[in-house]
């Protein structure tokens, strides 16, 4: 009986079928709520999600105790989530500068071997998006909510060559630069004026 009963419900499906996703708690502060009787502590927790192949998204997420928090920043993020296209899977197709209020940061390609440069918060997204090489630097502030944002804005910035060849109605090919197009050298033998 109970094994008809299975076969007529068919496969269990869990809800999120998507990818396995990881996780990276970036920043905990304790705040408080000053009541009548005293002061109430929770917790604010901002966490990164991706999925290591370019997908990644950040969550914040109060309760009052911290495994809630997080667990409330994870589901914010997997719902925030952006797809940014990765040049050979490990770095960027090009050099960006991203923004948010007094955050500023500014993210390089890097040739293979560089391993990623960048600070705390930074550092968090480009692993959680599957980024190998990258060079980047944070000039404005040291916020890490700022941080993130200005960095997923910066991301969402990004071009690969295929999609700017959609746009334009041209192959990619006829966008990127040819690679035994070197620039032209002046070879010309020096003369020394007596």
């Amino acid at each position: 009986m109970a094994e008809r009963d299975n076969n007529r419900r068919g496969p269990r499906r869990d809800r999120d079928d998507s990818p396995e996703f990881s996780d990276r708690l970036v920043a905990i502060n304790r705040v408080s709520k000053t009541v009548k009787g005293g002061k109430r502590f929770g917790f604010a927790a901002l966490v990164v999600v991706g999925d290591q192949k370019g997908r990644v998204g950040f969550g914040k997420g109060k309760a009052k105790e911290v495994p809630e928090a997080i667990r409330k920043a994870t589901e914010q993020a997997k719902r925030q989530m952006i797809r940014v296209q990765l040049r050979e899977g490990r770095t960027l197709h090009h050099d960006m500068a991203g923004r948010h209020g007094a955050g500023k940061v500014v993210m390089r390609t890097a040739p293979e071997g560089t391993g990623i440069i960048a600070g705390g918060p930074m550092r968090a997204v480009f692993e959680m998006l599957g980024v190998k090489d990258v060079v980047s630097k944070s000039i404005g502030s040291q916020n890490p909510y700022n941080m993130i944002r200005a960095t997923i804005d910066g991301l969402k910035k990004e071009q690969s060559p295929r999609s700017v060849a959609q746009r334009r109605g041209k192959k990619v090919s006829e966008i990127l630069p040819k690679r035994d197009e070197a620039p032209v050298v002046n070879t010309a033998p020096v003369t020394e004026e007596v």
